[in-house]
């Protein structure tokens, strides 16, 4: 590496997330005065091999508070960096990562590591004088992800009788981000006017999808097809639908089954489904409805179903594996080896640093799989990923409704990205994808 650029002091500091719970924000000073700043997400669907976010668990915060892991940052990770260089993005999440020393970051907490991480990478490409898109991904960081919009909410991110817990719009017809974002915003709002005339309730969950009392997913689909209609667009060629089931949620080891007690509870009888009744399902409401993908439709251990179902729906559908993989690369490596989904859902603070979440990226594009860039469902302001999306040329981002600033904020830079990228700008076209075909 040509250029030397000191880091000369780093601090963390305890701020709110999006739910009201605390989390870590860093601030990196390197050179004679650049100064970057970071906050870090936090999820509440979590897989169990996840990277350990560090919590106090003490009286304050009702032991959510993080006063623990930004002390790791200020008193521990702080004097091993300083003096390193903030231009060796990787070289400094080599050493974050032998001063934790575990293999899941559970010592200094994943949250404490990621923080200095992402700031490390804003600070060094506000020296660089690039957008954080191409310090990160270079010249060849051109692609616009299309969004995949969460506007109607269940599962742990609301408290309804929903048990899936995402529904997800994809503006496939748009010709550019911008409108793509318009006409996601259209059905956003176009579905609350139809929620208010089927007097179902608007209130909205963690993510900012509306959080109705509904009987099942084939009722909540039905909804986004007229709410996609009311506002002027055609299901299945101006825009398509993704799932995220969060399926180890709904898995009850005693039963050996999913269980469903939204859909128990509205029709006054137990839902009970197994791996195989879970995939006929699926298969059902592909063929009724214009799915692109379904994230988590299986347990995060039951790997014999992933193969099995991704070699029954794989020709149609991206399976998506988020609590299944956690990010990290050793697990996708076993996906792929196995045949067990054809897609991963890259978050980055499952795994706790930059430079590991990138790998797991492009082992997925190694492998002609899909990557999906996400948020967490507790974020803050901080718009990384979307810089990382259009970094890593992935082509798809979670980031929540077009509702609630930190939801927006991501899709906002994007919308800026899109400009500073003016005729280079690309905009990928799913509805030619063989999955769909």
């Amino acid at each position: 590496m040509d250029k030397y650029v000191p880091i000369r002091d780093v601090y963390a500091r305890e701020i709110l997330d999006s739910r009201g719970n605390p989390t870590i924000e860093v601030e990196i000073l390197a050179g004679e005065k650049t100064v970057g700043c970071a906050s870090v997400p936090s999820g509440a669907s979590t897989g169990k091999y996840e990277a350990i976010e560090l919590r106090d668990g003490e009286a304050r915060y009702m032991g959510k508070g993080v006063e623990h892991a930004a002390d790791h940052v200020n008193a521990q990770i702080a004097p091993e960096i300083v003096g390193m260089n903030v231009l060796d993005q990787r070289g400094l999440d080599e050493v974050l990562k032998r001063l934790d020393g575990s293999r899941n970051k559970g010592k200094l907490g994943a949250n404490a590591i990621l923080g200095v991480s992402m700031a490390a990478a804003r600070t060094a490409a506000k020296i660089s004088e690039r957008p954080l898109y191409t310090y990160l991904g270079g010249v060849q960081a051109r692609t616009l992800p299309v969004p995949m919009m969460n506007i109607m909410n269940g599962g742990r991110h609301a408290d309804n009788t929903i048990d899936i817990q995402e529904f997800m719009i994809l503006p496939v017809g748009a010709p550019d981000f911008r409108e793509g974002v318009r006409m996601c915003a259209e059905i956003y709002q176009s579905l609350k006017a139809l929620l208010g005339q089927r007097g179902c309730n608007t209130a909205v969950g963690d993510e900012g999808g509306f959080a109705p009392d509904l009987p099942d997913a084939k009722e909540a689909l039905s909804m986004l097809m007229d709410a996609c209609k009311m506002a002027g667009y055609q299901p299945g060629k101006d825009m398509l639908f993704a799932l995220d089931v969060a399926a180890s949620e709904l898995y009850d080891e005693k039963l050996n089954a999913y269980v469903f007690d939204g859909e128990s509870r509205m029709h006054g009888q137990k839902v009970l489904r197994t791996t195989d009744q879970m995939i006929a399902y699926y298969e059902e409401l592909l063929a009724e409805f214009p799915i692109y993908s379904i994230e988590d439709p299986l347990d995060e251990e039951d790997w014999e179903g992933w193969v099995k179902m991704t070699a029954h729906l794989g020709e149609n559908v991206y399976l998506v594996g988020d609590d299944l993989f956690v990010t990290n690369t050793e697990r996708l490596k076993k996906g792929i080896e196995l045949g067990a989904a054809n897609a991963i859902l890259v978050k980055i603070n499952q795994i706790g640093t930059l430079s590991e979440a990138f790998d797991a990226v492009e082992m997925a594009h190694r492998a002609g799989w899909q990557a999906i860039i996400s948020h967490r469902s507790g974020e803050t302001v901080d718009t990384m990923i979307a810089d990382i999306a259009v970094a890593f040329n992935t082509g798809l981002i979670k980031s929540g409704a077009p509702c609630r600033s930190e939801r927006v904020e991501k899709y906002n830079r994007l919308m800026r990205i899109e400009e500073m990228l003016g005729k280079t700008a690309d905009f990928p076209c799913y509805m030619d994808t063989p999955v769909l075909k």
